[in-house]
């Protein structure tokens, strides 16, 4: 029988698979029930490297491979530690070399996470062979040109960015985004399939308002893709702190936004769908402009789906009604979600505010649209009437991206001729002194 505690080990580093890496303690029962389990200071002791310790425990009876409530074994805690006399020790032991936690994470990917080499030798001389990702091939010639050397993906320093989706990471001394494939992806042939087309046509995007794919891990697990990173962060935090937005700067992002979204609308030989586009996937870069990011990550990884869309996947308060019917959909979805956005930028709260996140989709549906309450002057020169057509309900008459672009350049400019016919504007009385004196001038040479 599995010697099992009700207890997770949370000392140093955590399993590399894991989807959280702070995660909160046990509650106190099963602490208190865990608390003098020997298998528990089994895997203490890993931590520490106290191999005195270990003997005495093992000697004693106590199981080498005691696994803790997420699977991890002292093999899985020596290996994150880079405690190499520890895991050659285990080793002797008897210590299961292919083990995998509830994360599917063996000693071997810990130790090649956390770029513990001397461990990783070890481990590799007694028989631990890495993971093998789905797409894995079986000949050199076939790794993808995209492909990246997990072994040079620094993770030391990596914090989430962009609502926990992406992490940064350190890539050749470069900082980059890089999003870890769920497990409902690695095991499901269609949507690895779909992910495998995709990925070719990746390394084929450049856009000046998309960011840049620059690689992925496919040929072992986890899989990963590998972005550019922007460090302004998103337009959401940007517009938490900034508020309403000036119509011409709101114009100016929305121009960005369009731009980026009509050159994946209008891919060859197919269009991308977003299906996800809301103020978190737009990052600012350093010039101030903005980005379209995590472009059909989600939606890419997803073949027909079977059940409608839930607000478990995706925030419910930009996606158009008929994402969220068992039907299908086309480019409009991210029109409708395009209008939402400007319409936030203007008004400077998100859509339907006051509603929870589940009561919005059924808000849509009903036909309700987010009210306009900002001066109206914000929506002069055609920009209400713009968003209104962004947001019908029937996606045939939503306008393209294209169409979406002449009508903001048209705006844009009605917008800007207007500020500049106010500041050049003047009193017809009014003379400038330098317009005097040379009036001044010109009177005393003729006389």
């Amino acid at each position: 029988m599995e010697n099992k505690a009700a207890v997770r080990f949370t000392l140093g580093k955590q399993s590399s698979m894991a989807p959280e890496k702070n995660r909160a303690e046990p509650d106190g029962k099963e602490k208190e029930e865990g608390e003098e389990i020997d298998g528990v200071r089994l895997m203490y002791l890993a931590n520490e490297g106290d191999l005195d310790g270990i003997r005495e425990l093992l000697g004693s009876g106590i199981d080498v491979n005691f696994r803790d409530i997420d699977d991890r074994t002292a093999l899985h805690i020596a290996a994150c530690q880079a405690q190499t006399d520890v895991v050659s020790l285990l080793l002797q032991r008897g210590a299961n070399v292919e083990s995998k936690d509830r994360w599917g994470s063996t000693p071997l990917a810990d130790a090649i996470y956390y770029k513990n080499h001397d461990v990783i030798k070890l481990l590799e001389k007694h028989g631990a062979k890495p993971l093998m990702a789905p797409m894995h091939v079986n000949h050199a010639r076939e790794v993808p040109e995209y492909e990246i050397d997990p072994k040079e993906l620094d993770f030391t320093n990596s914090v989430d960015i962009t609502k926990g989706t992406f992490c940064r990471a350190s890539w050749r001394g470069t900082e980059v985004a890089v999003k870890k494939l769920g497990d409902e992806v690695l095991t499901d042939e269609d949507k690895v399939r779909a992910f495998r087309d995709e990925l070719a046509l990746f390394q084929k995007i450049r856009h000046p308002n998309v960011v840049q794919f620059l690689g992925a891990v496919t040929q072992s697990s986890p899989m990963m893709i590998v972005t550019e990173y922007l460090p302004k962060g998103d337009l959401r935090l940007f517009l938490k702190g900034k508020g309403a937005l000036r119509p011409i700067k709101a114009l100016r992002f929305a121009l960005d936004i369009a731009r980026g979204m009509n050159y994946l609308h209008e891919n060859k030989p197919a269009p991308i769908i977003h299906r996800d586009l809301e103020p978190s996937n737009i990052l600012r870069d350093d010039s101030g402009h903005l980005k379209v990011a995590d472009f059909g990550v989600s939606k890419l990884l997803t073949v027909k789906e079977d059940k409608p869309l839930t607000c478990q996947e995706t925030s419910c308060r930009y996606v158009a009604p008929e994402v969220f019917k068992n039907g299908d959909y086309d480019t409009k979805v991210d029109v409708f979600s395009f209008a939402l956005i400007l319409h936030e930028m203007i008004e400077g709260y998100p859509p339907f505010s006051a509603k929870q996140e589940n009561e919005v989709p059924h808000a849509y549906a009903s036909r309700e649209r987010p009210p306009f309450k900002a001066p109206a002057k914000h929506y002069a020169h055609g920009l209400k009437e713009l968003i209104e057509d962004c947001w019908n309900e029937k996606p045939a008459k939503r306008p393209t991206f294209r169409q979406i672009i002449t009508r903001l350049e048209s705006i844009h400019n009605s917008f800007s001729h207007k500020k500049r016919w106010k500041v050049s504007s003047l009193s017809p009385n009014y003379i400038s002194p330098f317009c005097h004196l040379h009036f001044q001038r010109k009177c005393m040479h003729a006389s």
